[in-house]
């Protein structure tokens, strides 16, 4: 009997909506629910596959279903090639373990720790700033937020000491993820032992990032004290020391993994994060005017602290409202139907393919007045708390929610408020920055972005333009 589906694009006899899907994949998914509704169908050549665009389906596929489903083929094949079966790739009972083993090294009063790190690596890259200067924000930020997840990850310093260290993990992370987003575009990744250009790239990226992380894991065994690991308040201190429930540790294999995982995962995300800020904060003079306010009147001059970030509002809906039209994450993972799943009034056959794209869902009218439009004014709490569960998802959700949304969201409200007390960054060009989806949603030629000295001025009124 023929299986009853969801509307959708009709697309080629043979290839699908494969062609249509590839020239802009955010733009086509999102136009595809505005057309077709909550639930869509789209076959791209051999895959059949199912977009998910309505919070309660979200649920289903994330939460109250998520024991039918797992991580789709193609993104194992892909990235588990560098990231092994990391938390990003790992399923079930495995993934389950994996993610109690890693949950200590993100736990508010560990993350908090990081603050200063931040802010110390935010005023060195601004060291090497020149008044006047035109600058691609996309390669500094990337910059920054590769020194500090080095020093926060496995406490190598790229400026001080360890820049060999940290220098060669970003770099075989770069050749990884360059590989990885030209598979993604391919539909296809052909078996390591193929030699083409790109499995050897990725090969060689393999290796180097593996001989780093296992001289650096075998250096932190060698200063063991009666066998027990010395906590040097970095990441893999915790990711060394936790034990599951059956008092087992992480293999050295595994505890690689991770850190590729969260190496890849905290570096280019909010790197990107930041790096669209920025775009649209020199597009938007009255946001960026009100900022300077906010930091002016908190801060007065001097360097940003944990302390301060709930005195800092306006710059977390700043940065929650670019990330509302730019997340990083603008697709999560497919899902792969384990069995005939009931969603929707509908039948998802076994062997299909769930999308769930925050990008799509960021901008239905539904849940956004004026979707395509920068307000950051619209993230109160009163907003917050009327918005469904899963209409605004930055980092996902459920059980796979990513795992350091808190590192992240300090560490973009720290890095935007130093900066932004010293610098005005504008557009250098007029010609329209335009993204590209790969695994993060990266602005295809960079951001050139001209700096632009302030000179700090002190506000004491308490009343500010956006209160």
């Amino acid at each position: 009997m023929a299986v009853k589906r969801p509307s959708g694009p009709k697309g080629h006899f043979l290839l699908g909506s494969i062609n249509q899907f590839s020239e802009d994949q955010p733009a086509f998914l999102l136009e595809s629910v505005k057309k077709y509704g909550d639930l869509v169908y789209v076959r791209l050549a051999h895959m059949h596959t199912y977009l998910v665009a309505q919070p309660d389906l979200i649920r289903e596929v994330l939460v109250t279903q998520s024991d039918k489903f797992e991580k789709a083929p193609l993104d194992k094949q892909i990235l588990g090639k560098f990231l092994g079966n990391g938390l990003l790739i790992s399923d079930g009972a495995f993934h389950k373990r994996q993610r109690r083993l890693a949950q200590p090294a993100f736990h508010s009063k560990r993350i908090q720790n990081y603050a200063e790190v931040m802010v110390d690596y935010a005023n060195r890259i601004m060291a090497g700033w020149q008044n006047k200067a035109i600058v691609n924000v996309v390669e500094e930020m990337m910059h920054l937020t590769m020194l500090i997840v080095s020093k926060t990850l496995f406490d190598a310093d790229a400026i001080t000491g360890s820049g060999d260290t940290a220098e060669t993990i970003s770099s075989a992370m770069d050749d990884f993820q360059a590989v990885s987003n030209r598979d993604y575009q391919r539909g296809f990744s052909l078996p390591s032992w193929i030699p083409t250009a790109d499995n050897r790239l990725r090969n060689q990226a393999a290796t180097k990032f593996n001989q780093v992380m296992e001289q650096i894991i075998a250096e932190r065994r060698q200063t063991a004290v009666n066998g027990q690991i010395t906590d040097t308040g970095d990441l893999l201190s915790m990711l060394m020391l936790s034990v599951d429930e059956d008092g087992e540790f992480m293999d050295d294999a595994q505890l690689r993994n991770e850190v590729a995982t969260l190496f890849a995962a905290g570096h280019e995300t909010t790197s990107n994060a930041l790096s669209w800020t920025w775009y649209l904060l020199a597009q938007h003079p009255e946001v960026e005017a009100n900022l300077h306010a906010e930091l002016d009147n908190v801060l007065a001059g001097r360097q940003p602290t944990l302390a301060d970030l709930p005195t800092l509002p306006y710059s977390l809906q700043i940065i929650k409202e670019s990330m509302r039209l730019y997340p990083p994450a603008w697709i999560l993972n497919g899902r792969l139907a384990l069995e005939d799943v009931e969603m929707g009034g509908y039948t998802i056959p076994k062997g299909s393919t769930i999308f769930v794209s925050p990008y799509v869902m960021h901008h239905l009218p539904p849940y956004f007045d004026e979707p395509e439009a920068f307000k950051p004014e619209r993230f109160t709490p009163e907003f917050e708390k009327s918005l469904p569960k899963y209409a605004y998802m930055p980092f996902g959700g459920g059980a796979r929610v990513c795992i350091g949304n808190a590192f992240a969201m300090m560490e973009a409200q720290l890095i935007l408020a130093t900066i932004a007390q010293r610098f005005r960054l504008e557009l250098a060009t007029d010609k329209p920055v335009q993204y590209k989806a790969q695994i993060t949603l990266t602005p295809e030629d960079g951001i050139q972005m001209r700096l632009v000295e302030r000179e700090t001025a002190v506000t004491t009124s308490p009343e500010l333009a956006f209160a």
